[in-house]
């Protein structure tokens, strides 16, 4: 039978370890200091209950007041009642002590000096884990919180590129039966298998690189039959996909794009896509050529996916990824280059 199932946090045995020092410390140290004597250790054996009221007064305070105090009624509501709490086993063990000693009350009452300081430290210390635990508590859950909205938002995104994706690859299809084209066909079949891809296995967090190539191969084959000899589409994909994963849908809002803008009252139209790759890291190009004199005109829907997908960037690779996107030359050019999750 397995105790335990899965890694246990990092911060359950920081709490134990603590627990162990502190405890040790506490109620050891006494005897180390004072227990050299047969008179000395007599006097700790008898005053031993004693010592042991810390235990009470520390998880009084961290495990009930902390949480009913502290997190629903603020720092300073707490701290007033830190200082009740001690003031109340202050006066408790100084009873303890004149029974345990067998001396009269008001005659221990005159000097607490000692039985204030360890109550005193023990509420201090108490206090200071209460505190961490508070603070380390809503660190916890804004990170969590932090971490539903970043899927939460990734969803939303992922929702939207399937539709703008359909629609684009629809226009070509209207063209092609608009042309009679007998290649409107096996375009209809082509797109069902993208959107299968879309649809379903890319689904998931991440997908093999592969898969993502083979989409991106489709994809221009279809374009390939739909502008025939009038674009230069050249594709160019280096090296084989081993077990590398990524984020799917990621170079195909770009290409989409470099068809979408690069295409249509341009002369001798080229979309010139490079994929280069190794274990670590992955290096992919696309551009275009621009028309120039004229200002394009652009629709509701122009520039959604390159939003999206650059959103969706900043989200899953944030330190492991550089983007360039420039015009010059009447050329559109984007460079991507991202590191493979691990």
């Amino acid at each position: 039978m397995t105790l335990f199932r899965g890694k246990i946090p990092t911060d359950w045995w920081v709490r134990v370890v603590f627990h162990l020092l502190f405890w040790t410390y506490l109620l050891g140290l006494p005897f180390l200091t004072w227990g050299s004597t047969e008179e000395g250790r007599r006097h700790l054996l008898q005053l031993f209950p004693l010592m042991l009221t810390h235990i009470p007064l520390f998880f009084i305070n961290t495990a009930w007041l902390a949480p009913r105090t502290l997190r629903k009624r603020g720092i300073g509501p707490y701290l007033l009642s830190v200082l009740a709490l001690a003031l109340v086993f202050t006066i408790l063990q100084v009873a303890m002590k004149s029974y345990l000693l067998g001396r009269p009350f008001w005659t221990e009452l005159q000097d607490p000096l000692r039985v204030i300081f360890h109550v005193i430290f023990v509420t201090a210390v108490s206090t200071g884990y209460a505190l961490t635990n508070h603070l380390y508590t809503q660190e916890k859950a804004r990170e969590q919180e932090r971490g539903e909205r970043l899927q939460s938002e990734l969803s939303f995104l992922r929702s939207q590129i399937s539709p703008h994706f359909i629609f684009n690859i629809l226009n070509s299809i209207v063209y092609l039966i608009r042309s009679r084209s007998p290649l409107a066909e096996p375009v209809t079949i082509k797109l069902s298998d993208l959107m299968r891809y879309m649809l379903y296995e890319s689904a998931g967090t991440q997908i093999p690189l592969e898969k993502e190539l083979d989409y991106l191969k489709n994809y221009v084959e279809l374009q390939k039959i739909r502008f025939e000899e009038d674009v230069d589409i050249r594709l160019n994909i280096e090296n084989q996909a081993g077990a590398q994963i990524i984020e799917p849908l990621l170079m195909i809002p770009f290409v989409e794009n470099a068809f979408k803008h690069g295409v249509g009252l341009i002369e001798n139209p080229v979309i010139d896509i490079a994929v280069r790759f190794n274990e670590k890291e992955l290096n992919f190009s696309v551009r275009n050529k621009v028309a120039t004199g004229s200002p394009e005109t652009k629709d509701n829907s122009s520039g959604i996916g390159l939003r999206n997908v650059m959103r969706r960037l900043e989200l899953l690779y944030p330190d492991t990824h550089r983007l360039e996107v420039k015009q010059e030359d009447n050329w559109f050019t984007v460079h991507l280059n991202l590191q493979f999750h691990r």
